[in-house]
């Protein structure tokens, strides 16, 4: 869908977006707002996991004093193994706007999301000190939300794990990155995910790794943005959440000079 820019702050330049494969209208939309083209570079796709084992691991999670969603593909796969039903007395959290927004999709209207859409940002709506022995429901993805697993269970707290989905990873076609080489600076990529950042980074060949890394990333926390340098990135700039308009909105002030006289 063409969507006619609002302002050519970012006329020029390309986003190099790295949501899964089918998800990068939300980015490409907020880009071209501003005037700004997107280069879609998937690591990965989203996967339904089912079976015996993986529904009695929802129900579990659903049955938890506290229910947390990791994402909206983990709202959209446990939506599909069963009804999403919020019981008295229930405490459900999602990790940011959009999963909110996908859970009262489903009829969940009660959920409580940080202003900050992290994961230290939910960790810091729950009460890490007086959660010994609560059960705590988390909806997610294998290897997704690491940090929020590891807390809880830190603070005592009873862990149900329901992996809901998969990200396999997608490997980036030869013609694909040489169409990537052919982009003109500069390039903004936007970081909302680490195992996004560092899946792409070690299937990337050396030249188009390094192209890359010329990048100004723009990182959805202050965690993300010590991965990036840690992974070569030399300009990075802090978001104030991961929503697409938040992340191109980090772009620094003299980049955003530079492409309004563009």
């Amino acid at each position: 869908m063409h969507v006619a820019p609002a302002s050519s702050l970012l006329a020029g330049y390309y986003v190099i977006s790295l949501r899964p494969v089918g998800a990068h209208v939300a980015l490409r939309r907020a880009a071209a707002r501003l005037g700004a083209r997107t280069f879609a570079l998937s690591p990965w796709r989203i996967a339904q996991r089912d079976g015996d084992a993986v529904r009695a691991s929802l129900q579990a999670a659903l049955e938890a004093e506290i229910v947390i969603f990791s994402s909206p593909p983990a709202v959209a796969a446990a939506a599909a193994l069963q009804p999403l039903l919020r019981r008295a007395g229930q405490d459900w959290l999602a990790v940011g706007a959009g999963t909110a927004a996908a859970l009262a999709a489903r009829g969940v209207a009660e959920v409580r999301a940080p202003t900050r859409m992290d994961s230290e940002g939910l960790l810091a709506l729950l009460p890490l000190t007086d959660l010994a022995a609560r059960s705590v429901g988390l909806v997610t993805a294998p290897g997704g939300r690491g940090m929020i697993a590891a807390a809880l269970t830190a603070a005592g707290a009873l862990l149900r794990r329901a992996d809901v989905y998969a990200r396999v990873p997608v490997r980036p076609s030869a013609r694909r990155l040489a169409v990537l080489q052919t982009l003109p600076d500069p390039w903004l990529l936007p970081v909302s995910s680490g195992e996004a950042l560092t899946t792409l980074l070690a299937d990337l060949p050396d030249p188009v790794r390094t192209r890359l890394q010329r990048a100004q990333a723009l990182a959805a926390s202050e965690r993300l943005a010590v991965l990036a340098r840690t992974l070569g990135f030399d300009d990075v700039r802090v978001a104030a959440d991961a929503r697409p308009a938040s992340l191109l909105a980090a772009a620094s002030p003299a980049t955003q000079a530079r492409a309004h006289v563009s």
